[in-house]
């Protein structure tokens, strides 16, 4: 942003350092746009902060630190800076949805766009979001809405195409590739997606010459961006993989197979669920996803194996709000240890903790009214006592190690009940303190002289033992096999040749021997050309008669060993004359 002055600003409640105070608004407003030209977003942050110090709640310097801090990835601090101003009249809620994006907090985010006017940030944004929650028809309608705009960037026209192919839209992808007015060859990503939507309408040939183009734009990419040769390589090697499962034999004959199972097999779920293990191992998971639930809704009194196949799959590609959603819908199992442990850990994944502990406190309310021989309910409390615990709900957790110490007097909850009631009812912790009993080793330890103490030393050999050991065995566990080196194929041990290069590890141009190709001039003519082969000839025809056509430098030294033969003897000074001749000649 272009430097300017601030006039008529509110005073600042508490004293402005000196050294903000003795530069002006103006210099400051110069480094930070010079250091935002120059990618320096660290130093464009402190100097936000500085303009800050002398102008609290200036716009344009809040919004400048905001934006710095995300670029340097301190997402914490940015979204920390954005909820510590949300007193001011400054619109930042782009940016606050923005971070809990990139902390994955997805439904937050969506609830921080929720009446935001709809322009093209926050479109992008939303679409982003809802691909990540796996959410592919909300998805495809914020990228129509964003069409709207007519933004012309070749990112966002290859994110809409990957949403297309996701959403199992892959018949779409030539026509809206024609209408965005982009080509496969535009880049890597474009190419590798219509790749794969062209392996969706079963087109194998085409697909594979695709990705063959795809690898070749992906090298002249990673060439350009100087990638080092072993860095191309290793993605030359994933690229391989991908084109080497492409038209596997046993998956096209198990979709010949799997089309044919549920007519032979009605009331099985193996046909349903062979066909999404097909569709995951082409990469098409939300498609896998969409065909599973279509069938639980179908078929609700076989939905289990399909919905928890569903949650697996989900959990896998990162879908983990879907996961969660398939699992919520098995209400035998809702209850069960594992069930209650795979729930809480999605949660957490997702970001929605109270929702997690909401899945905790049913669990314990079940089981309380549970009439099973092995009730679950002591393990329930103490993992979601724990779990409160870590985040930061000391009260509720003091309450559930209270219940447990109260109906079984179990040790560690007692331990955790001391602890959690340290932050919350110091006399409670004191009280329940003294039931815990002493180690044994520790009745005769003065406390007040260990403090004094600098702490324990080790000491070698203190307590060694010493063994004697027979002369003969002590050389029998000393002596060792010697074992002939093995050297490579063709190497001769007594002629090494040179050492290897030290820097051969290096990429090329890395190296310290490394040189640019220089254009050659030595072979550019200057004036006639009849001069020049005159001159040429002239300087030639005193030394030898040689042809021009020498095949290497070795034709100069047979020329002047030649001439000194002949019964015309040439000087030293001719001979090398016609020596460094033929060189050139040979050369150019």
């Amino acid at each position: 942003m272009a430097p300017k002055a601030k006039v008529n600003l509110k005073p600042s409640p508490s004293p402005t350092p000196p050294a903000a105070q003795s530069v002006p608004l103006e210099d400051l407003f110069a480094a930070l746009h010079r250091h935002a030209q120059n990618f320096e977003y660290e130093l464009a942050a402190r100097v936000a902060d500085q303009v800050l110090a002398i102008a609290p709640g200036d716009e344009d310097a809040l919004r400048c630190k905001v934006v710095a801090l995300i670029k340097s990835d301190a997402i914490d601090k940015a979204l920390s800076t954005i909820q510590a101003s949300r007193h001011l009249p400054i619109h930042l809620r782009f940016y606050e949805a923005y971070c809990l994006y990139r902390q994955n907090k997805l439904h937050e985010a969506l609830k921080v766009l929720d009446g935001q006017e709809r322009n093209s940030m926050i479109l992008q944004l939303e679409s982003q979001i809802l691909y990540r929650l796996g959410k592919m028809d909300a998805c495809m309608e914020s990228y129509d809405k964003i069409q709207r705009f007519k933004i012309d960037s070749l990112d966002l026209k290859t994110n809409i195409i990957a949403a297309l192919i996701a959403a199992g839209r892959s018949a779409e992808v030539q026509e809206t590739m024609d209408a965005l007015k982009v080509k496969a060859t535009s880049n890597f990503e474009l190419a590798y997606n219509y790749a794969c939507s062209l392996i969706e309408k079963k087109k194998y040939a085409e697909a594979e010459q695709q990705l063959l183009s795809a690898r070749r734009i992906g090298q002249e990419m990673l060439m350009e961006e100087d990638y080092a040769d072993d860095e191309i390589e290793t993605i030359e090697a994933y690229m391989s993989i991908i084109n080497r499962n492409l038209s596997d034999a046993s998956s096209l004959a198990a979709q010949e197979v799997i089309s044919a199972l549920p007519e032979m097999f009605p009331d099985s779920v193996t046909p349903i669920l062979l066909q999404a293990a097909l569709l995951v191992r082409e990469k098409k998971v939300a498609k896998a996803e969409e065909i599973l639930i279509h069938y639980a809704d179908k078929f609700p009194d076989k939905s289990r194996p399909v919905l928890l196949a569903r949650a697996q799959i989900a959990a896998a590609a990162g879908h983990f709000q879907i996961s969660v959603e398939s699992l919520s819908k098995i209400p035998d199992i809702q209850n069960m240890p594992a069930t209650v442990a795979t729930l809480v850990s999605l949660q957490e994944r997702i970001g929605d903790f109270s929702s997690a502990a909401a899945v905790f406190d049913s669990a314990i309310d079940w089981w309380k009214n549970a009439m099973t021989e092995e009730n679950k309910l002591d393990l329930i409390m103490q993992k979601a006592a724990a779990f409160k615990l870590n985040h930061g709900c000391e009260e509720e957790a003091s309450q559930l190690y209270e219940k447990l110490v109260k109906s079984h007097g179990n040790i560690e909850a007692l331990v955790g009940l001391v602890m959690t009631a340290a932050h919350t009812d110091l006399e409670k912790a004191e009280l329940y303190e003294k039931q815990l009993k002493q180690l044994s080793g520790l009745k005769q330890l003065n406390v007040e002289s260990l403090e004094k103490t600098p702490g324990a030393r080790h000491v070698e050999g203190t307590h060694a033992v010493k063994v004697e050991v027979a002369e003969d065995v002590k050389k029998a566990k000393t002596k060792k096999r010697k074992r002939k080196p093995r050297y490579p194929k063709g190497f001769d041990p007594a002629n090494p040749g040179p050492p290897p290069d030290p820097e051969r590890w290096l990429p090329k141009r890395e190296r310290s021997s490394y040189r640019p190709k220089r254009k050659d001039k030595r072979s550019q003519i200057r004036g006639s050309q009849g001069a020049v082969v005159r001159e040429k000839h002239e300087s030639i025809a005193p030394a030898t008669s040689t042809s021009v056509n020498g095949p290497s430098s070795k034709s100069g030294q047979n020329t002047s060993s030649s001439s000194k033969s002949g019964s015309q003897k040439a000087t030293s000074s001719e001979q090398s004359k016609a020596s460094s001749k033929s060189k050139k000649k040979s050369r150019s």
